[in-house]
C-alpha cells in the first residue's frame, strides 16, 4: 500500500492544491495528515475543508489545538497570537468541531508506523525533533517505538534512523527502510516550508517495500502571498513564503 503523508499545510490553499495534484501522479492508496491545518495563511476554512476530504486521518498539531481552544497560546508571539485569533473568529462550526476531535497520535498497527504532529515522546507537548540530539532522546522509548514514526510540526526534511544505543540523520530523497533499524521520519511543511525551498514538501511511503520518498512540488505563492497581504493576517507570513523560511 502507498501512503500519502503530508504536515503543516498552514492555511495554505495553493500549495495544498499543488500537492494533491502532485499525488495523482504517485498511486497513492490513502492519505494522512499530521497536523496544523490551520495557523498563518489566509484559507483555514479552504484548507481544513479540503484536508477532510481527502485523509483517511489527521492528528492534532499545535496550531489546531490552539484555535480549537485545546490549549492556551498566550506565549506564542504576536503575530502568531493574531493569527490564531483570526482564526478562531473565521473557522466555520463544522471545521472547529472537527479539531476539538482530532487525536494527538495514530498508530497504524498494520503497517508497523506511528503518526503524530511533534515528539512521540509526550505528543500532547509538541517538542521538536529535527536535530540529531532531539532524535537521540527517543532512544529511552526505542522498544515502545513502532519501525517508524512520521512527525511534522518543524517544517523540515529530515530522516532519523535509530538503534538501540545510536540516533544519526540520513539524506533525504529516497530511502530503503533498514528493518533492523527504527526511524524518526519528518516530513516538512506544505505550507510554510523552512527550509529555504519555497517549494511545498510531502512524502509518500510504500508499506509493501518499505521506501520512503520525500517530493518537493512549487505553487502559486505570489496569489498565496496575495490573500495574506489583503488579510488582517502580519505580512510577514506572506514574505516568508519567497524564501523558504
Amino acid at each position: 500500500m502507498r501512503l500519502g503523508i503530508f504536515s503543516d499545510v498552514h492555511a495554505n490553499l495553493e500549495a495544498l492544491v499543488a500537492v494533491v495534484n502532485a499525488y495523482r501522479d504517485e498511486a497513492v492508496d490513502e492519505y494522512y495528515s499530521l497536523g496544523d491545518t490551520v495557523g498563518y495563511g489566509a484559507s483555514p476554512n479552504e484548507c481544513a475543508q479540503t484536508v477532510r476530504a481527502l485523509v483517511r486521518a489527521t492528528v492534532l498539531g499545535n496550531h489546531d489545538a490552539a484555535v480549537s481552544g485545546r490549549m492556551d497560546y498566550s506565549y506564542y508571539y504576536d503575530a502568531a497570537r493574531s493569527a490564531l485569533d483570526f482564526h478562531c473568529r473565521s473557522l466555520d462550526p463544522g471545521h472547529m468541531d472537527w479539531l476539538r476531535g482530532l487525536p494527538y497520535t495514530i498508530k497504524l498497527d498494520e503497517h508497523g508506523l506511528l503518526l503524530c504532529h511533534g515528539s512521540p515522546l509526550q505528543p500532547e507537548e509538541f517538542d521538536y525533533v529535527f536535530t540529531e540530539d532531539q532524535a537521540r532522546g527517543l532512544l529511552p522509548m526505542y522498544d515502545k517505538l513502532p519501525r517508524a514514526t512520521f512527525i511534522g510540526h518543524s517544517h523540515l526534511c529530515r530522516l532519523f534512523a535509530l538503534s538501540r544505543d545510536r540516533a544519526y540523520e540520513i539524506p533525504v530523497g529516497r530511502h530503503v527502510l533498514d528493518p533492523g533499524r527504527k526511524y524518526v521520519i519528518s516530513v516538512g511543511s506544505v505550507g510554510q516550508p523552512r527550509d529555504f525551498d519555497n517549494r511545498a514538501s510531502y512524502t509518500v511511503f510504500d508499506t509493501r517495500t518499505s521506501v520512503i520518498e520525500f517530493r518537493r512540488v512549487p505553487y502559486d505563492i505570489e496569489r498565496c502571498a496575495g490573500k495574506i497581504f489583503r488579510s488582517p493576517l502580519a505580512p510577514n507570513f506572506a514574505n516568508r513564503l519567497f524564501l523558504g523560511l
